[in-house]
């Protein structure tokens, strides 16, 4: 009785988990880690596929972003898990023949690994007073920060995000930014935040003045950051446009 009490408690906090996940924006994530000597066959590859999709009129839409580290991640908004069963290549691939099967040929030769994973928008903790948006206008700089964190850390790592989101908005800050849930598909747990930014230079000048508006209550604040925090990862990054895709309405 007591297996059978503890099987449906865990079934239980299952369901709670998911439908919080479900509350939220999820994003279904495909990334290729492209070896540094292959990016312009690459470059060449991503362009010839987003031109397919185009004249085949897909039917799913992505928003594509690299990394300093030379990740291309192709990031599509998903309503649940059911659409992770959906082939939306498979009218595309039939009409296309081998030459669907050749541009994939073309990609496996640029990296040695990728994969797919789901992100989760955190509303409560992004900091966009003026409305959430992937895509601000003309901002296509971008600085990641990973936020690891262990299984006993989550809650004090999110209170502690919380209290940044509560500084920057009782300081009126302008630096504005999104907060994402690692989830299906990642054994590491962190969270994301994306800054976005016109570029480097406005990035650094816009976290300096940052600095300036939050003042001395900033230290504290992301000291609790960084105590909750079990490993921690910036990198840069740009949103692709020319590689974005929607299908024709």
């Amino acid at each position: 009785m007591k297996t059978i009490k503890s099987i449906l408690l865990l079934a239980l906090m299952l369901c709670l988990s998911f439908s919080f996940s479900y509350a939220q924006k999820m994003y279904k994530v495909h990334v290729d880690y492209v070896n540094p000597s292959k990016l312009q066959d690459y470059e060449k590859t991503a362009k010839e596929f987003a031109e397919a999709c185009k004249k085949y009129n897909l039917q799913t839409s992505w928003i594509t972003t690299t990394t300093s580290d030379n990740r291309y991640m192709y990031v599509s908004p998903i309503e649940n898990f059911a659409e992770l069963d959906k082939n939306y290549f498979a009218d595309m691939a039939k009409e296309m023949g081998d030459g669907f099967g050749k541009i994939f040929e073309n990609f496996n030769k640029c990296y040695d690994k990728h994969g797919d994973y789901i992100l989760t928008l955190d509303e409560n903790l992004t900091y966009m007073p003026e409305g959430i948006t992937q895509t601000p206008e003309d901002e296509n700089y971008r600085k990641f920060y990973f936020l690891y964190y262990t299984p006993d850390s989550q809650g004090k790592l999110w209170e502690a995000m919380k209290g940044i989101k509560d500084l920057f908005a009782s300081k009126g800050s302008k630096e504005y930014y999104r907060v994402y849930r690692s989830g299906f598909g990642i054994t590491d747990s962190y969270y994301m935040v994306a800054v976005s930014s016109k570029d480097e230079i406005d990035s650094a000048t816009r976290g300096k003045a940052n600095d300036e508006v939050l003042g001395e209550d900033a230290g504290e604040a992301f000291g609790k950051i960084m105590n909750a925090t079990s490993k921690y990862e910036e990198f840069s990054g740009r949103m692709r446009p020319d590689l974005y895709y929607s299908p024709k309405e």
